[in-house]
């Protein structure tokens, strides 16, 4: 794995004799699926960059919903772990692995001695962290301002391009899209009756992709 490690866009650019010191003092480390890398409250220990594998971050809220904040593929980085590690701060989210992951941990005092002496890696972690900002205003706005039944029909429309059934239960989804459960049962009823989708235990079949692509852009 030291060659997927040296192929990560943060690590890619350094010197050999840096990437030689990363290598040697960051611990590989495998993790199985549900795992839980970090929890709510926890003080950041280093910063995981993912050679393979999926990681879920998300926040559950005191009601018990979830939300899905982003996830963390292959090459890479985590940016919340990023931030906390920049500001001293502990997490306010929680982050779940999705499919068997391999990372490399760079540790909270070798991640500070890379962004003070690698101006190489410092552009690559403002980078990766900038791209992460911008997807969460995105998610900010449509949880913010999207009406539910369009975000639904669109995040269904993504989905129907791989045809068949979605194996997913409305808890799944409602994690998605940060809502609840019961909006989401709600709305797949009524997108049963007109036609758009067929519901079976634990799967949403697609019926009309085309009426849910037009309610998705519907008053846009």
């Amino acid at each position: 794995m030291e060659s997927s490690a040296e192929h990560h866009p943060l690590l890619a650019a350094l010197e050999p004799e840096r990437m030689k010191q990363v290598l040697g003092q960051a611990p590989m480390v495998s993790l199985e699926t549900d795992h839980q890398v970090f929890r709510p409250g926890e003080r950041c220990q280093g910063l995981p960059l993912v050679l393979q594998g999926s990681v879920r971050v998300q926040m559950v809220g005191c009601s018990g919903n979830e939300i899905v904040l982003y996830r963390i593929g292959d090459a890479d980085v985590c940016t919340l772990s990023i931030g906390c590690l920049m500001s001293a701060q502990h997490y306010r989210a929680e982050a779940v692995v999705e499919q068997p992951t391999t990372a490399l941990l760079l540790s909270a005092a070798l991640f500070d001695q890379l962004m003070a002496e690698s101006a190489a890696f410092r552009r690559e972690v403002m980078a990766a962290y900038g791209r992460r900002l911008d997807s969460l205003m995105l998610v900010i706005e449509e949880v913010a301002f999207g009406r539910m039944d369009k975000r639904l029909a669109a995040w269904l429309t993504e989905r129907a391009a791989h045809g068949g059934a979605l194996a997913l239960t409305h808890q799944a989804v409602a994690v998605e899209l940060g809502t609840a459960r019961e909006v989401v049962s709600r709305l797949l009823k009524e997108f049963e009756r007109s036609g758009l989708v067929s519901l079976g235990r634990r799967s949403i079949r697609i019926v009309d992709a085309d009426g849910l692509a037009r309610l998705a852009l519907r008053g846009n």
